[in-house]
């Protein structure tokens, strides 16, 4: 099997390894944070924190943690597609 790098520079493949590793890293954090939480996702947990299932504090701050995770996961995988589509012009 070949591999995507093979045909890019050293450089460009260092580049989107590393921006491969933090939509890796803000997937498993998120998923972290939303477990500690007791949620599957960022709507179940801030219906339970209306409802006042959960008290507010922690929860919120997980809530916009699992957000921004989320946010900056799928800037990353934007970014990273984008970049593909360049590189394999």
């Amino acid at each position: 099997m070949d591999s995507i790098y093979d045909n890019m520079s050293p450089e460009i493949a260092e580049e989107l390894q590393q921006t491969a590793k933090v939509i890796y890293e803000t997937r498993e954090h998120r998923r972290v944070v939303l477990a500690r939480a007791g949620a599957a996702d960022e709507a179940t947990l801030l219906a339970r924190i209306a409802d006042g299932t959960l008290g507010e504090h922690p929860a919120y701050e997980r809530y916009l943690a699992a957000r921004i995770l989320d946010d900056t996961c799928e800037a990353a995988r934007a970014a990273l597609a984008a970049r593909l589509k360049e590189v394999n012009r």
